[in-house]
This record gives structure tokens, sequence and C-alpha cells, in this order.
């Protein structure tokens, strides 16, 4: 990453300290009735490292909402939950943003005709993003009522243990670690394989299910090499995340000034970007001479634990 994008992003999280001083008198009885900052670093965290990896972050939110009594009030105070869930994205985008400011500049070259091969791989991300965009607009609340507790995400998170591990084996055990290089180049894929993968990341609106996991997966199948998909399931996550976040703030954006103050914001906002930024550089540099098993096996035994505690009443 070139240092100046180093620069900017950390000067972005220092100002969101000072920001946090500076507004620290503003820290009310409302937020320690709805989150304390301890929760918000803890929430800002568990985006940060969940959002990019194939374990889903919405699944891990939602759990973690319900376990520390988030949003578990009345409908209002669930709408603002979650749609603080969905703004402290901004810190996991900032952070992808930042270590993939060569290709993000690219497109954004290609976006006014000085870079062709910008140009393509913008087309291509578009494509990508513009089904779950559809669906999103359509069926978005209905997803919301219905797909948004503990038992579909543990569904959803042990299927897709199981589908990674099937991927890992369909691969054939003797790739071992070459299996990240093996397969077409990012430059190399098509307008319809990138709708493919746009409309396995529809899938991924339901919880627990991880948009980086399906989209992964998806360039896998498409043919791209596994450091390949995981480029562009990155770059197609700006989009996409930026895009709901932005209409998450729109529709919700009241409700959320109502429950939570700034502090509590920008504290989520800067875990989440740390968490990110140390998250993705680790899971690039594992997958250089790793597979994808162990996030399979993660999911399978995350899926276990939260079976264990809706049983025993830990969680409702």
């Amino acid at each position: 990453m070139p240092r100046l994008g180093w620069i900017v992003l950390v000067a972005l999280v220092i100002l969101a300290g000072v920001l946090t001083v500076v507004f620290a008198p503003a820290y009310d009885a409302r937020d320690a009735q709805n989150m304390t900052l301890w929760q918000a670093a803890l929430l800002g965290t568990i985006e940060g490292v969940t959002e990019f990896l194939p374990i889903s972050s919405t699944g891990h939110l939602l759990v973690a909402q319900q376990a520390l009594g988030i949003g578990t009030r009345d409908a209002q105070a669930k709408h603002a939950a979650d749609a603080f869930a969905i703004c402290i994205q901004l810190g996991a985008i900032l952070a992808v943003l930042g270590l993939y400011a060569g290709r993000v500049g690219s497109m954004t070259r290609g976006l006014f005709g000085r870079d062709p091969a910008g140009a393509r791989l913008l087309g291509r991300v578009l494509c990508a993003f513009l089904p779950a965009a559809v669906l999103g607009l359509l069926l978005g609340e209905q997803i919301k009522a219905h797909l948004f507790g503990p038992w579909p995400v543990v569904l959803a998170w042990a299927v897709g243990g199981g589908a990674i591990l099937a991927v890992v084996w369909w691969r054939t055990p003797s790739e071992g670690g070459a299996g990240a290089h093996a397969g077409k180049r990012l430059a190399e894929l098509s307008v319809r394989a990138a709708l493919v993968i746009g409309l396995l990341q529809c899938v991924a609106m339901w919880p627990g299910v991880s948009r980086s996991l399906v989209t992964i997966v998806g360039g896998v199948l498409a043919g791209l090499s596994l450091g390949a998909a995981v480029e562009f399931s990155f770059l197609l996550g700006l989009v996409t995340l930026s895009a709901a976040t932005g209409y998450d703030v729109v529709r919700h954006g009241a409700q959320l000034n109502e429950a939570y103050s700034p502090p509590a914001l920008l504290v989520g906002l800067c875990f989440a970007f740390v968490s990110a930024l140390l998250a993705v550089h680790w899971m690039v540099g594992y997958l250089r001479s790793h597979g994808l098993a162990l996030f399979g096996y993660y999911r399978l035994a995350v899926a276990a634990l939260v079976v264990v505690l809706l049983l025993t009443g830990v969680l409702a």
C-alpha cells in the first residue's frame, strides 16, 4: 500500500479518537441504557475481524448483541442496534480501501477513461453488485423480519462450513498450498462469471451465510485462483457494504442518533477499522500457503457452540 494511503488512514483513526474526546461530554444516559463504550468497542472488533473473513459478520454481531442484551428492549431499539452494526462497517471498509488502494485507484482512473484494465475490473464489480442491490431493495425488510434470529444463523453457519469443506475437497488434496495460485487471474474474469458471483452474493442476505464466503467460493467455482477470488470478494465488498451502510443511515439514521451518541459510534468505527486491517492482512498471508478449510471447521464449531447456548437458555 502506498505510504500516502497509510498516512491518510492513520490520520482518520487519530481524528476519530480526537472527536471521541471532544464529544465525550455528550455521552449521556441514553448510551448507558443502550450500549456502553466497552460494548461498542467489542462490537467494532467483532465486525472488523469477521466482515471480510468467510465466517459471517452479521451472524456474529446478532449473537453478540443478544448476549449483551443490545437491541432487545423493543422494535425501535432493535432497528437502532441493527443500524449501528451496519454503520460500523465503515471502519472495515476504510481498512480494505487502504489495503487495496492500488486496485481502487486503477478502477477510479478507469471510470474516467484513463485506465482500460481498471475500467474492465470496475465493470465486473458493478455487474456482481447489481443482483444484491435489486434484491436488497425488494426483499430487505422481509429478510430481516424472518431470518435475523439465532436459529437461522446457526443453520447458515453449519451449511456454509460444510460448503467450504466440500469446495476444499473438490479442488483435490494434491493442490496443497499451491491451490491459492491455481486458476485464472482477476483480469480474466468474464461478465458472466461476475454475474454468477453477484447472484451468489444474494444468498448472503441470509445472516450467517457470509458474503465473503459465497463470493470467494463463487470466484473459485468460476475458475479464479483462490487469491484472485479473495481479492474480487474484497473489492465487491467495498461497493456492497458502502451501499448498505449509506442506505441504512438514510433509513434509520434518526433512530441511530436517538439511541447512541457520537462516542459510541466513533469507538465502534475505530475498533472495526483496526481489527479489519489486521484480520484482512492475516487472511491474505494465510491463504498464500493454506486453503479455506480452517474457516469451514470454525463455522461448524461456532454453530455447535451456539446450539448448546440456545438449548441451555444462555441465549434466547
